[in-house]
């Protein structure tokens, strides 16, 4: 009887390794054709202007106010219609009430002041010169009734937890806003208008009224960009559309944000004017009695005409085209450089005496200021009045979010506007105010310069390791505002000019502000149109300059030159001989040490001047604690210098910059001489506080 066959084991393994390939081919085989992707939501840029709009324009008002004059009081009412362009919804609406800030000492704002040192004067005011601003009605409008939203009106304080502030509001929805929704909102106020705190309020018939409405706060994808207000800190909004209607005593002149509408005489000796402005993300405005107004037109070959409206204060009637002139110059070189002023009309505010309006800026509107005694060849009023029209285009049109990231708006408009008084206003000098600033002396033989007084180097140096310039603007040590947010910004700007060259700068600019008119850029934005412009990756240097705190200082710490001969036993043909160090071939031996005593990090020319004329130029990336160099020359070393042309305009120490070998006693005389005055004068005005 046949036996019966069996596999074997290792046919048994090829039996499973074909089953288990075949197994595996079988998975690979397709089961039909493959499903369509899932559907991905098409990207959305929230920050797109409407269709035939400038800008996204999702919180628009429709406002109608009176001042009464004699109580400084202000009744308002605004019809808002605010979309949600985030892309979440929102059960809750968050206000700005900056008045409030104003309202008692335990205000965020003048808490923030008394930290700084500088809130005496204004605690110790009268009562009259408070502020406060008060909903009196919020109501949802829909098909059905409108919802009263009072009710469920409170006060947020998400940056201190201060539960006196009143600065910041929020009311609760019925139901949530869907991203793209919008919704309609009315609300009223009465408002006191203070004696001025923060360049708004009054004086005499003077009245300047900023951040003077309940404004919607801005929703982003990240959830309310909201905070209190901080005495450090300016503001963020979203673009919208304004029609303002504005009732004043009759005879007043008004000048606001947007252009004139209409002009209506009242019954009871007001009159009503009606204001009108798209695109813009604030409304401001004045009125007085006492302007004298003027006008005059910009005009370019290349660039929008636009209509200039100027209200002056009597006694600087002289000064007007002054005024003008300053303004078509930020018009025509900001234009020129980054891009066109869109709205065809600007209207320039000159505040009244001591009325600590000064210089700010607004929506197709800004304070400039000037002096009874305004001497030529000082830019006052032409500096002012530049920064302030530049404001423009780097708050106005580029509008970042100013609680967060205030330098990249005042940072390029102080660089801007140095560079603008470099090109028109040259020369310019130096003054000094005295008997409060009422008298002005002009030193002619002091010529200000961009990079160092444009630019503000004092103002940097005192505060440059306080905070990085990163840390929220809000956030900054009080009186560190200043320095980070204008001055470094506008140094390091400079600085890369330098390193750069001003025509590729000029294109990051002008790049930046074409792709983020009319949105809310970031400093990373920011940061990407350099390197995609430059093709460099500059992440090293913003790293230092806007992440950090460090300082740059590069210096000479030593400078020797003398014979190159070598003292001691030589080994030469003759045998072993002494030397005694002379030189006997005219040959001389320079050392130089070049040091960085700073923690940032910069390439940096190093130059040797030598005493037949010849001149050597190294460049040093920098990086170590010290380099030397040394020369073996038929000169000796006259002088050394590191950074000779000046690029990097952040060292804090330039004194230590050089060192020479030649004698400078006419030099050193007058610098021991002006010390000694000065240690002079300070003797006698304390001696004087004696007699």
């Amino acid at each position: 009887m046949p036996t019966p066959l069996r596999p074997s084991a290792a046919a048994l393994a090829v039996a499973l390794l074909l089953a288990a390939a075949a197994g595996l081919d079988a998975r690979r085989q397709p089961a039909g054709p493959p499903p369509p992707p899932a559907a991905l939501p098409a990207p959305v840029d929230r920050g797109a202007p409407l269709p035939g709009a400038l800008s996204p324009r999702n919180a628009n008002y429709t406002i109608e106010a009176r001042l009464d004059a004699q109580t400084r009081t202000i009744e308002g009412r605004a019809e808002v219609a605010w979309r949600n362009i985030s892309a979440a919804p929102t059960s809750e609406l968050q206000w700005h009430l900056y008045w409030n800030a104003w309202r008692n000492s335990a205000s965020t704002w003048l808490r923030g002041r008394a930290l700084g040192g500088s809130a005496r004067a204004l605690l110790e005011r009268p009562e009259a010169d408070w502020a406060a601003i008060d909903i009196t009605a919020i109501r949802l409008l829909g098909d059905g009734p409108p919802v009263d939203l009072l009710p469920s009106l409170r006060f947020l304080a998400p940056d201190d937890g201060n539960e006196h502030d009143r600065t910041l509001a929020s009311v609760s929805l019925p139901s949530a806003v869907a991203p793209g929704e919008t919704i309609n909102i009315v609300i009223q106020w009465r408002a006191r208008v203070p004696r001025t705190f923060a360049r708004t309020g009054t004086i005499g018939r003077y009245f300047f009224l900023a951040q003077w409405f309940p404004k919607v706060a801005v929703l982003h994808d990240g959830g309310w960009r909201a905070h209190q207000f901080h005495s450090g800190t300016e503001f963020f909004s979203n673009f919208g559309a304004y029609d303002v209607s504005l009732r004043v005593p009759a005879g007043w002149v008004v000048g606001a944000t947007g252009r004139e509408q209409s002009r209506e005489d009242n019954d009871d000796g007001t009159t009503t004017h009606r204001y009108v402005q798209h695109d813009v993300h604030d409304f401001a405005w004045t009125t007085s009695p006492d302007y004298l107004e003027r006008t005059a037109r910009f005009e370019h070959p290349t660039l929008p005409a636009v209509e200039m409206r100027l209200l002056l204060q009597p006694e600087h009637a002289r000064q007007a085209d002054r005024h003008f002139d300053a303004t078509r110059a930020a018009l025509r070189y900001y234009g020129e450089w980054f891009g066109p002023y869109p709205y065809g009309h600007i209207t320039i505010v000159d505040p009244a005496w001591q009325s600590g309006a000064g210089g700010m800026e607004y929506p197709t509107l800004f304070t400039s200021g000037t002096r009874w005694l305004a001497p030529r060849g000082v830019t006052q009023p032409e500096g002012v009045t530049i920064h302030e029209a530049g404001h423009q285009f780097w708050y106005g049109i580029v509008a970042n979010d100013e609680f967060e990231h205030a330098w990249l708006d005042e940072g390029l408009n102080t660089f801007s506007t140095a560079r603008v008084i470099g090109e028109v206003y040259q020369p310019n000098h130096h003054a000094e105010r005295f008997f409060g600033g009422f008298i002005p002396w002009v030193y002619r033989d002091i010529a200000l310069s961009r990079a160092v007084d444009g630019n503000r180097v004092a103002g940097y140096r005192a505060s440059a390791t306080i905070d990085a310039q990163s840390t929220p603007s809000w956030q900054y040590y009080p009186g560190a505002g200043g320095a980070l947010s204008y001055n470094k910004t506008a140094l390091w700007l400079h600085t890369l000019e330098r390193l750069l060259g001003w025509d590729t700068l000029q294109r990051i600019l002008s790049t930046f502000f074409e792709r983020f008119q009319f949105r809310h850029p970031t400093p990373d934005d920011f940061f990407r149109v350099a390197n995609e412009v430059s093709g460099q990756d500059l992440t090293w240097f913003f790293d230092q300059v806007h992440r950090s705190s460090s300082t740059f200082d590069y210096g000479i710490a030593d400078l020797t030159t003398g014979p190159a001969g070598i003292r001691g036993w030589v080994d030469g043909a003759a045998g072993r001989e002494f030397r005694d160090g002379s030189s006997t071939e005219g040959r001389y031996e320079t050392r130089v040490i070049v040091r960085r005593y700073g923690d940032a990090i910069f390439p940096v020319d190093v130059v040797v001047r030598f005493d037949d004329g010849e001149i050597v130029q190294e460049r040093w990336d920098g990086r170590d604690r010290w380099q030397a160099y040394t020369f073996v020359r038929d000169a000796r070393a006259v002088s050394a210098e590191v950074d000779p042309d000046r690029v990097l305009l952040l060292d804090l120490n330039v004194t230590n910059n050089s060192r020479t070998l030649a004698p400078r006693q006419r030099e050193a005389a007058t610098k021991w001489a002006a010390i000694w005055l000065v240690w002079l004068q300070d003797l006698l005005m304390t001696y004087g506080m004696f007699i």
